[in-house]
C-alpha cells in the first residue's frame, strides 16, 4: 500500500520531466595557432532551429529533410550574424559564417574569425542571444579553449556575455 501511494506522488513528476524540453546550445570557441584564427562550432537543435526561422522569418525551413527550403541557410547565416558576437579586447571583430551541417537531432554551424593574434590577447568575450527571442528558457553554452586557457559559460537571456581574461 505504502509503495502504491509513493508511486502515485511520483506520477506527476514523471509526467513533467517527459513533457518538459530542454532548450540549449552549445558553442565551442578555440583558438588554431597554426591559422591565427577563432574556430567556432555550435550545435543547435534542429526542431528549435526550425521553429525559430519560422517564426522569426516566416519560413518553413524543413531542415535536414529532402524538402528543406534552398533559403534556409541564408537565413541561418543573417540570424547568427545578428545573434551571436566575439569581442578582442573590448572590441567587435568580423564572425565569418562558415557553413552547416547534421548531426543526429542538431545543426552544427561553423563560424570563424581570422588574423587573431595570441600576443595581443586580453579579452575575449562571447555574446550570444541565439534563440533567447523565442525561448525564454533558453541556454546557450559557451567553451571557450585557448591553448592551456579554459573556461565554459552558461549565457541566457538576461545574461548574455562571457569572457575569458588572459
Amino acid at each position: 500500500m505504502l509503495k502504491k501511494r509513493f508511486l502515485l506522488l511520483l506520477l506527476p513528476l514523471f509526467a513533467f520531466v517527459a513533457i518538459h524540453k530542454y532548450y540549449v546550445s552549445v558553442t565551442s570557441v578555440k583558438y588554431s595557432d597554426k591559422e591565427h584564427t577563432l574556430q567556432i562550432t555550435s550545435r543547435v537543435f534542429i526542431d528549435d532551429f526550425d521553429e525559430l526561422l519560422k517564426q522569426r522569418y516566416d519560413v518553413k525551413s524543413n531542415l535536414a529533410t529532402k524538402n528543406e527550403n534552398p533559403l534556409a541557410e541564408d537565413y541561418i547565416k543573417k540570424y547568427m550574424k545578428q545573434k551571436f558576437h566575439i569581442y578582442i579586447n573590448g572590441k567587435e571583430v568580423e564572425v565569418t559564417y562558415l557553413g552547416k551541417e547534421y548531426d543526429v537531432d542538431n545543426v552544427v554551424m561553423y563560424l570563424e574569425v581570422q588574423n587573431i593574434k595570441l600576443e595581443d590577447l586580453k579579452t575575449i568575450e562571447a555574446e550570444s542571444t541565439v534563440l533567447t527571442d523565442i525561448y525564454e528558457e533558453q541556454k546557450n553554452i559557451v567553451h571557450f579553449k585557448f591553448l592551456k586557457n579554459k573556461k565554459s559559460v552558461v549565457l541566457t537571456r538576461g545574461n548574455n556575455k562571457g569572457m575569458l581574461k588572459f
